[in-house]
């Protein structure tokens, strides 16, 4: 299956932690990077008074369920550090399972796509970047499209 994630920093050596995080991604069993998008840096969503982040996107290729992603990805950033004490809070690392092929779920844990890409510029310019021709499941409209739109 073919899935995006985007990954955010902007606790500690952002940098670092980004390229930490791809790397265990990378050795997860069943699960191969296949691109990654520029690492750029941009001001929070949400909660505005912490620092900057450091963002990207990476496109991978694995045979894992949707809900054994999202778990891989959770120890991911348990390892590197990542408190949860606010929502939109600072943190190390984040690791969001962006989309899941073409699927649409919606679990109690998981919504994928991720419900707030076509609110969030930085990663629609990822994405962009490594995927415009992919047509978000929800949306049925291609990701060069919903980035020419945002504001």
């Amino acid at each position: 299956m073919i899935c995006y994630l985007g990954l955010g920093s902007n606790l500690g050596e952002r940098y670092e932690l980004i390229q930490s995080a791809i790397e265990k991604i990378n050795k997860i069993q069943n699960v191969n990077t296949l691109e990654r998008s520029s690492l750029i840096e941009t001001e929070p969503y949400g909660k505005t008074d912490q620092p900057d982040f450091i963002n990207c996107v990476i496109k991978i290729n694995t045979g894992l369920s949707s809900l054994e992603l999202l778990k891989r990805c959770l120890k991911i950033e348990d390892e590197l550090g990542r408190l949860r004490s606010e929502k939109w809070g600072a943190r190390t690392i984040d690791i969001d399972i962006l989309f899941y092929g073409d699927k649409i779920i919606k679990k109690k844990r998981l919504e994928i796509p991720h419900p707030g890409i076509a609110k969030r510029r930085f990663v629609l310019r990822s994405l962009n970047e490594i995927c415009p021709e992919f047509v978000h499941p929800v949306l049925q409209t291609k990701i060069k499209t919903l980035y020419k739109e945002i504001k």
